[in-house]
């Protein structure tokens, strides 16, 4: 059986390109497939031993760092790979990687992350953030997304069998797409996180400083409660905007190595994430420190964190929302026990991810091939 494998992009290395490395551990020998890759991320990733193919996109002008800017092009690029002499098609798609054109005599399995966040759900905030409600960039913007609209409901015909990162990103697909899905949760790297029942007297949340991870809603909490100390790992656009915003008890350190962002998990009273996530690996991996995580209620968070158990969850993207959560949290710390929130982060380690994922496509390739 010949496999190919398809990813969106290889630029940085996040959740799914994690996932997409385990699904490239079960096929050793298949080819894989991208819009456009840098050789740094695919050995990084250990995926340098697979034959790679990129897009024409790979060598347009500053392709590898402003790929995005390629957007109008992702279908076409897509579409141009020639995959007819393959049995097996896996696809890890967030954008357009399901899109790909296969025929009857083959199998396609997409490993979903989630529809194009962009051109759906997030379509109006980001229009909104970018400041592109009006004028002539807007329209041309606002056409574009409509058009990718368009095509992404073509291309999820392609696929044979979807496979949602959450039950939550399946009920997306189905609202989208029309189409059902099996859940598998995505691989944490669980085994790299020891636990740590000695907790320190801070809170700590880490993200990129874009707009929906909502770092903002979690200083401007913060800010009014200074008596409570708040560090936060990460970087991006918005983060002189919210250096502005913190206050002497919130510590800014800006991106850091691994080892510095597990000391933090593993001696926070609690990681706070505010962000609707499709999954989100990090209240995954503070739990898998038997730290607690207070949540927003809502999304990926829902199926990872207990409430009352490994977690609080709060109701609103509010800054009352959220001190009320953290208030509740302080008041009931003893409901929450270090060994037992590990224990479920336990339920998310790569072997699980590996052994439920094998197990399902041995059962669509013993009914397909």
């Amino acid at each position: 059986m010949k496999v190919a494998l398809i990813h969106d992009w290889f630029t940085v290395i996040g959740g799914s390109e994690n996932v997409f490395t385990e699904i490239a551990s079960l096929y050793p020998d298949a080819d894989i497939y991208a819009l456009v890759a840098q050789d740094e991320t695919i050995v990084k990733l250990g995926l340098d031993k697979h034959k790679v193919f990129t897009s024409f996109i790979q060598n347009l002008p500053f392709a590898k760092t402003k790929y995005r800017n390629y957007l109008p092009l992702f279908p076409l690029a897509i579409e141009q790979f020639n995959l007819s002499s393959y049995d097996l098609i896996i696809s890890s798609s967030h954008a357009v990687a399901k899109g790909v054109l296969t025929n009857s005599g083959q199998v396609h399995v997409c490993y979903c992350h989630s529809p194009m966040r962009y051109a759906w759900d997030l379509y109006h905030q980001y229009i909104r953030d970018l400041g592109l409600s009006k004028g002539i960039k807007g329209y041309f913007v606002k056409a574009v997304l409509h058009r990718m609209r368009q095509w992404d409901i073509i291309a999820s015909n392609r696929v044979d069998y979807f496979i949602s990162n959450s039950n939550y990103i399946g009920k997306r697909i189905k609202k989208i797409y029309n189409r059902e899905s099996v859940t598998i949760y995505p691989n944490v790297a669980t085994q790299d996180f020891e636990l740590n029942e000695s907790k320190e007297d801070f809170y700590f949340t880490c993200s990129r400083f874009v707009p929906y991870k909502k770092i903002d809603l979690i200083v401007s909490a913060f800010a009014q409660m200074q008596d409570k100390k708040l560090y936060v790992i990460g970087d991006g656009p918005d983060f002189k905007k919210i250096k502005k915003m913190a206050t002497p008890n919130i510590i800014l350190l800006g991106y850091q190595p691994f080892e510095v962002l597990k000391h933090y998990l593993s001696k926070a009273k609690a990681f706070v994430f505010a962000a609707e996530e499709d999954f989100g690996i990090l209240p995954v991996e503070a739990q898998a420190c038997g730290t607690p995580v207070i949540a927003f209620g809502k999304g990926g968070a829902t199926e990872t964190v207990i409430n009352n158990k490994t977690g609080v969850y709060f109701n609103e993207q509010t800054v009352p929302s959220l001190v009320q959560a953290i208030n509740y949290f302080e008041n009931n710390s003893e409901m929450f026990i270090p060994v037992e929130i590990k224990k479920q982060a336990s339920l998310f380690s790569s072997q699980r991810f590996k052994k439920e994922l094998s197990d399902y496509l041995s059962t669509i390739i013993d009914r397909s091939i």
